[in-house]
């Protein structure tokens, strides 16, 4: 076992040199005082003189009056009142919401609140700060050092993760070789992170050397080690390593159905279908009959080409060989169908399915309303989504995420939160792409108290800003004209170790240029240098064993 002082070294390896201007814009010797720190992050110093354009207007504290309550007595992360009480997560989060140059000032800094530590405060902090490795490490260093408290596997795994989205590949392999000595906290969840991680960053080779040791750390090189290979392969885009290494493999490990579905998949999602042909014949060949599943794939390949001939001769075929279509087959043909702008034959398939006895679910009904908003039928879409409960089948977050993502879309503001509102009260947690329309509205109409909230709420959903939530956040600001908020979200993905868009840099550079915001414009231009460092590779076998 490690001694629980030893730190991995974070510098080591990483793409650090251009944001060295960055770490002397704020001032990291300074803890902040945690009462002082709101949702929004303060405008930087060097911003300058407040842009005329920008200042605040009634449309920035606006707030419907129906939400009002809501709004105003939600818990707040950031500003809370004295007398409110405040759990241990709470209060290491305001600490937190600040960026830190490094993992080693954030356990500075933790070490300085007194605060104790618990399996479910990590666990609950780590999600919170999965899209910031800086702040998610240091706090994994910073609780692995407390007297008494020892990670557990779940924590190990999920800041695996967090370390392996950065693509910090050297601090994750340092990590796996910790768990090792650790004895017993290697799982197949372990390596299938790291194997899904390299395949990701389209180190596909890497992924699969993670396969080949697996059992050099405990884990079984069995069929569903090796379906995690393939699936990671496939999602990654590459469906030729992933059929490389089934070729290689299959014949030291017992296949399953589940280990040709996937390559049909991914040739499918690839647009061989001849080659997905070729693996359903041999799926057969090793004794295994194609299933719903199977037959999916092509469905779901033929629709995306709108080829809807071919669809209606696979859902043919499928009901000559004694197929039945499930809910998720008419699904896809349903969606698509209404993408098509065909929204009478969208209309038939639903029809098809209650004559065929198929169950309706969430998924189905999510795709319904998400063609009726998009063909511009709203209140037929409203009439399913309340249909849905009186069937029984509870909205889910993909159901709330569509439905509000279209009520932003059409700017019924009211509507798009009241959904919010209803999904809290619903117990159905919401995710990153549910307050992404959410963001993009109230950037749009400028509503910087509502922003704040969401902000707010998307933390005690434990929900984490990642790239796409900071850009789509600088972009709105910054085409609504607050370019100084635009500034501060722009350099705290930054300091977060996020790199921007060449787009969103050229854009913020251009609004700087045009308002004569000299020194800002400079600052930016220096957060993220045009140089971009290679990455170094090291293998897994090199590094980890």
């Amino acid at each position: 076992m490690l001694p629980k002082h030893q730190i991995l070294n974070p510098q080591r390896n990483l793409n650090l040199r251009g944001f060295s201007a960055l770490f002397t814009a704020t001032n990291p010797s300074a803890s902040p005082d945690p009462s002082l720190i709101s949702e929004l992050p303060d405008i930087p110093s060097w911003v300058g003189k407040q842009n005329p354009g920008t200042q605040q207007s009634g449309e920035d504290d606006f707030v419907i009056p129906s939400l009002a309550t809501w709004i105003q007595n939600h818990p707040k992360v950031g500003l809370f009142p004295t007398k409110t009480f405040e759990t241990q997560v709470d209060k290491l989060t305001k600490i937190l919401k600040t960026p830190y140059p490094s993992p080693e000032k954030v356990v500075q800094v933790l070490n300085a609140s007194n605060l104790s530590v618990s399996h479910g405060l990590v666990e609950q902090l780590l999600k919170r700060f999965s899209n910031s490795w800086i702040s998610a490490y240091g706090i994994f260093i910073w609780a692995k050092t407390q007297t008494g408290y020892r990670h557990a596997p779940e924590s190990y795994n999920l800041m695996l993760d967090v370390l392996g989205k950065a693509r910090l590949f050297d601090l994750m392999l340092d990590m796996v070789k910790e768990m090792k000595q650790l004895k017993g906290y290697i799982s197949l969840d372990t390596m299938l992170k790291v194997m899904r991680r390299f395949a990701k960053a389209r180190r596909f080779s890497e992924a699969i050397e993670v396969f080949r040791s697996v059992e050099e750390h405990g884990v079984e090189k069995d069929v569903m080690a090796l379906n995690g290979l393939l699936d990671a392969l496939v999602k990654g885009d590459s469906v030729e390593h992933a059929y490389e290494a089934f070729v290689e493999l299959k014949e030291g490990i017992p296949l399953n159905s589940s280990s040709f579905n996937i390559l049909v998949h991914g040739f499918c999602k690839a647009r061989r279908l001849s080659d997905a042909r070729k693996i359903l014949n041999e799926m057969v060949e090793h004794g295994f009959q194609p299933c719903v599943v199977s037959y999916t794939c092509f469905i779901e390949a033929y629709c995306r080409e709108k080829d809807f001939r071919n669809v209606d001769a696979v859902l043919d075929e499928m009901k000559e060989k004694g197929c039945r279509p499930k809910a998720v087959t008419y699904t896809i043909i349903m969606h698509a169908r209404g993408k098509a702008g065909e929204v009478g034959k969208a209309l038939e398939v639903y029809e098809t399915m209650k004559n065929d006895g198929c169950l309706l679910d969430a998924s189905f009904y999510s795709s319904l309303v998400f063609f009726l908003s998009k063909a511009g039928r709203l209140e037929y879409a409203d009439e399913i989504f309340v249909d849905m409960v009186k069937q029984g089948v509870k909205p889910n977050a993909l159901t709330y995420t569509t439905m509000i993502s279209s009520a932003c879309k059409h700017s019924l503001e009211e509507k798009a939160l009241k959904l919010l509102k209803k999904m809290e009260e619903d117990s159905c947690k919401p995710d990153i792409s549910t307050y992404a329309p959410l963001l993009k509205m109230c950037c749009r109409k400028k509503r910087m108290k509502v922003l704040n909230f969401l902000l707010s709420h998307m933390l005690n959903n434990d929900v984490s800003m990642d790239h796409s939530t900071y850009t789509i956040l600088v972009r709105g600001l910054c085409n609504s004209g607050k370019i100084e908020q635009a500034c501060a979200f722009f350099e705290e993905m930054v300091l977060k170790g996020m790199r921007p868009k060449d787009s969103i840099c050229k854009m913020l550079v251009e609004k700087l240029e045009k308002e004569d915001m000299t020194e800002a414009k400079l600052k930016i231009q220096e957060l993220v240098p045009n140089e971009k460092e290679p990455e170094r590779t090291m293998s897994f076998s090199e590094n980890a064993l």
